[in-house]
């Protein structure tokens, strides 16, 4: 019986990676640049994302896909509160999401419309490490107060990612947080990751991340 299990997770995730191919390669062809946006809850997703998001506009053309356990649309409510389309996905109660409802969700969008999409994963440091979306990149977002052990307790989504983004350092004087203590736990998973500061509160740093994202858009173009 546990072979027959782990037959059947192995059927799911090669559907799930197909599917994640698929929308992949669908995005390129509208020459679409595409990131999964992971954290833990309260890390501060969504406010990078809405900071983003202005820095980017409007010369960049951007849609955001939010996941959530419930049929909640208050992170869509806010995406879309500053001009910007924002689709909700209910996950159904999983904690995490995969490639068919980000492909569910895409098909709301006006592919010829957009240069970007965000998806805003379900906030989880654990099952959302496991699978594929078909966005060209990962990023984390992790904050100050989170702690910087993190990288040395979760370790499987530290490794798959190409961008760490350390939010809420305007709390650095009040909170015990070794920044590199935290880098050299990434850098031991991950070596030559993209690592940035940013304070989604004051602004600081958003404009070098979105820099850094905007050459990553204009090379797929």
């Amino acid at each position: 019986m546990p072979t027959k299990r782990i037959e059947i997770v192995q059927d799911i995730l090669n559907v799930n990676d197909q599917i994640a191919e698929e929308t992949n390669a669908l995005l390129h062809t509208k020459h679409i640049f595409s990131m999964n946006i992971m954290a833990s809850p309260g890390a501060g997703k969504t406010s990078v994302i809405l900071r983003t998001l202005q820095e980017l506009s409007p010369l960049v053309r951007c849609a955001v896909l939010e996941g959530d356990t419930a049929p909640v649309t208050i992170d869509a409510e806010k995406v879309s509160g500053i001009g910007i389309p924002a689709i909700q996905i209910n996950s159904g109660g999983d904690c995490h999401l995969n490639a068919n409802l980000v492909r569910k969700g895409i098909q709301s969008l006006d592919l010829d419309a957009l240069d970007l999409i965000l998806v805003e994963n379900i906030g989880n440091l654990i099952c959302p490490a496991s699978w594929k979306l078909g966005t060209d990149m990962n990023v984390v977002i992790a904050s100050i107060p989170e702690g910087d052990d993190k990288p040395y307790k979760y370790p499987n989504i530290y490794r798959g990612i190409q961008a760490l983004v350390l939010n809420k350092i305007d709390l650095k004087p009040y909170v015990d947080f070794n920044i590199q203590y935290f880098k050299d736990g990434i850098a031991a998973l991950n070596p030559g990751v993209e690592f940035f500061e940013v304070s989604a509160k004051t602004g600081e740093g958003i404009t070098a991340w979105a820099e850094w994202l905007r050459k990553k858009i204009h090379d797929l173009r």
